[in-house]
């Protein structure tokens, strides 16, 4: 009989309804040793807590992290809460030894993430962060071939992550629907909200980066502010382009921006290696692009590979060969990841630690932005 595994979520906004999906569908599709229990949701207020528990079948509500953290019948703690509130719950939640899910970034900073890092590993708990994009079939597929060898060494990889929403001077910052635009709650622009993202999954595939050399801009220098009403300046980069050299010597270009009209999520991403390239875009997440030169000469080019078949990642769990899936399947698989980790005894991925590695790629960015200089990975 499956044990149950009782979920408290705080925060409910965009990514607490990916999480509640996940939850809620992991167990049809996926046979698993535990049965996924909506216990409590946790908001600042009861009736905003109350909508979002009944649309989703949580069993009760809370509107102080802390009294959730102290129920017994809480085994797992998910933080869906702004970037500047993931430390205080995460080490109150690793003291009271609750398993911990965090949403990304894993921290403002470095200096945070390490605080985390330790907590949870002096507390001997189970975590990770919601880095979801491993888990789209056509990446985890990549990341087979890649490390199959079927690329060869790897000269180049380059991401971009493009969006539009922010390009109007009218849009105010701060509050609940637009904290990522105000720098105390945010920590960062594009560089922590996207470009987290583009560097989460690079290491994944392609290892450590060693070293970076950036620029950003903030477009809009001042916006009204929601909670003080007042004309403030803006803190966040609107913007941000770099260059890195990865541990195993292959160059990355990586570029991030909320001003590329015409874009609402354009994420993608090519690797170039001695016998082979790939390449990805979330526009069309069910396939993967690979050019083989070792294929024969006059039928080398391009091919794109429909992942939807019962052999290539997680599609074994779906429908038949053909019929796609989408964004909302990549929190179904980190879950059911995790809970397959986690009753192995195995360390999910990726974890608190795994995350502090993007942290520190965000923080060398960041500052090599300021000075204006290459900028070691610490």
């Amino acid at each position: 009989m499956a044990k149950p595994f009782r979920i408290g979520m705080i925060g409910y906004g965009f990514m607490g309804k990916a999480h509640s999906n996940a939850y809620r569908k992991v167990g049809n599709f996926f046979d698993l040793d535990f049965d996924v229990q909506l216990k409590a949701i946790c908001a600042r207020t009861a009736e905003n807590a109350q909508d979002f528990a009944d649309t989703w079948g949580y069993e009760s509500v809370e509107t102080d992290w802390r009294r959730l953290l102290e129920r017994d019948d809480i085994d797992a703690v998910d933080i869906c809460v702004p970037n500047n509130l993931h430390k205080e719950i995460a080490l109150a939640a690793a003291d009271a030894g609750k398993i911990i899910l965090c949403e990304k970034p894993l921290a403002m900073n470095t200096v945070e993430g390490e605080e985390m890092c330790q907590a949870v590993e002096r507390a001997g708990i189970a975590n990770m962060v919601w880095y979801n994009y491993r888990r789209v079939p056509a990446v985890t597929f990549a990341k087979k071939l890649i490390d199959e060898g079927k690329l060869g060494k790897i000269f180049h990889y380059r991401a971009n992550f493009l969006q539009d929403w922010t390009i109007s001077e009218e849009l105010p910052q701060g509050g609940n629907a637009l904290w990522r635009l105000d720098v105390a709650a945010a920590g960062s622009g594009v560089t922590g909200d996207l470009l987290a993202h583009c560097i989460d999954t690079a290491i994944w595939l392609n290892g450590g980066i060693a070293d970076v050399n950036a620029m950003t801009e903030t477009f809009v220098k001042e916006r009204m502010h929601n909670l003080t009403g007042k004309v403030e300046p803006v803190g966040i980069d609107d913007a941000c382009t770099f260059m890195c050299h990865f541990k195993n010597e292959s160059l990355g270009l990586f570029e991030s921006t909320r001003y590329a009209r015409g874009h609402k999520a354009l994420y993608t991403l090519e690797i170039n290696g001695e016998h082979a390239s790939l390449k990805w875009d979330l526009h069309d997440l069910h396939r993967l692009d690979l050019f083989d030169h070792q294929d024969e000469g006059t039928v080398r080019g391009w091919r794109s590979i429909h992942v939807t078949d019962g052999e290539h990642p997680y599609m074994d769990r779906w429908w038949v060969p053909g019929l796609q899936i989408g964004y909302e399947h990549t929190f179904v698989h980190q879950v059911a990841d995790f809970l397959q980790d986690y009753a192995a005894g195995n360390p999910a991925t990726p974890s608190f630690r795994d995350a502090l590695e993007t942290q520190k790629v965000c923080d060398a960015v960041l500052s090599s932005a300021q000075s204006r200089q290459w900028t070691d990975v610490q």
